[in-house]
């Protein structure tokens, strides 16, 4: 029994011991309790923007308008008189809904004429889509109600009769961007990029750690002592194997009948970009942290929360500021909204400045802190190798 708990004790010294598994194990339970804690804690979505094509510009009109603004989930970004800019504003300002008040909306109501209201919801993300919709129709019911309440009183029916013979104002939503409101194609793209990201990094976590903890760095430095070479040599395997899992995704969309229509060259060189801004933050670790294990369980912690924080599924601009400014620092945020701009919402390469910056900022950062690394490594290999005596013959 004493062995047994000599034997306890010893795990106990080894665990305290590995300063990386020591911050892991009670560091990242706290760490990700805090960041998804601040992701939802708000619980509900609010101020999503609305676009509102206003062809009647009537006072109802306006006070339609002003009804979108009085909740707190919906608020009206824009105010068009015509629908042919309504696409390139909710892309502008990422609005989930394009309401469309018709012409002769005023008359119609007052001459009880069959009228209705349009809602074209971009329903590429199902949540904040789903709450806009719901915050416009609402409002657009009650005016209706209201409307028609006060029509009965004037004709002399008590309030408590009229207020149970007014009918929902009449609207159509015409939903876009989603085939059949079909979870699945909302959800399985989101998920395989994260996965990618996640195999990428762990991957290249092993690139020069497994160098260094072989002892076959050195032999490496013979070779090619270049820099750049050695860092195109370490991640240009795992960008090609990449392309073949991009086409292994897009099998996935045929099999599950929800094929993607690609916006090639813009597509193309982010997702260049992407692998890249990924391939240095594996590489950076890989030769900061010389041991393949404990790179690995950093870039673990790293990867692990980034599709909770990329704001695919909630959205950013209800995480708190600390919270983004994290997400920001992880290529997948950047990455998932290039995605859902061109392939999902069929967006043009206009819309995806932001986020191209983004990956190009981790990208360029990344790289210098990787050549200024590799760099100190490589000149402290070439001093060992000159300090070392001849062999004498």
């Amino acid at each position: 029994m004493r062995n047994f708990w000599n034997l306890i004790q010893r795990e106990f010294r080894l665990f305290f011991q590995n300063k990386v598994l020591l911050v892991l194990f009670l560091g990242a339970p706290i760490l990700y309790g805090v960041l998804v804690g601040g992701v939802y804690k708000k619980g509900k979505v609010t101020n999503l923007p609305i676009i509102v094509v206003d062809e009647d510009r009537s006072p109802l009109s306006r006070q339609l308008i002003d009804m979108f603004n009085d909740g707190e989930v919906i608020y009206v970004a824009k105010v068009l008189n015509d629908p042919f800019l309504a696409h390139d504003e909710a892309m502008k300002h990422e609005a989930t809904v394009v309401v469309q008040i018709p012409k002769g909306f005023s008359s119609a109501v007052n001459y009880n004429r069959s009228t209705e209201v349009t809602m074209f919801v971009n329903a590429s993300n199902t949540l904040t889509s789903n709450y806009a919709m719901m915050a416009a129709n609402v409002a657009a019911g009650t005016m209706k109600a209201g409307i028609q309440i006060k029509a009965q009183q004037k004709k002399g029916v008590p309030e408590y009769v009229a207020s149970q013979q007014y009918e929902p104002f009449k609207t159509t939503i015409i939903k876009q961007n989603i085939r059949s409101g079909n979870y699945l194609y909302f959800m399985l793209p989101g998920v395989l990029l994260t996965v990618l990201q996640q195999v990428m990094m762990l991957g290249l976590a092993l690139s020069f750690a497994s160098e260094f903890e072989n002892g076959t760095f050195s032999e490496l430095v013979k070779r090619s002592s270049n820099v750049f070479v050695l860092i195109l040599v370490k991640i240009l395997p795992y960008i090609l194997m990449s392309i073949l899992i991009y086409g292994l995704y897009y099998g996935y969309s045929i099999w599950y009948r929800m094929p993607m229509d690609v916006n090639g060259p813009a597509f193309f060189l982010s997702s260049i970009l992407f692998l890249l801004a990924v391939s240095f933050i594996g590489i950076l670790v890989s030769i900061a942290i010389p041991s393949q294990l404990k790179a690995t369980e950093i870039l673990m912690v790293i990867a692990t929360p980034s599709f909770i924080l990329s704001g695919f599924t909630w959205p950013l601009s209800q995480m708190p500021e600390w919270v983004v400014g994290i997400a920001k620092l992880i290529p997948l945020t950047h990455y998932l909204q290039i995605f859902r701009t061109l392939i999902i919402e069929k967006g043009t390469a206009d819309y995806i400045h932001g986020p191209v910056i983004g990956l190009a900022v981790i990208a360029a950062v990344t790289l210098v802190l990787s050549i200024i690394l590799l760099q100190l490594k490589i000149n402290k290999v070439k001093k060992a190798a000159l300090n070392q005596p001849a062999i004498a013959v």
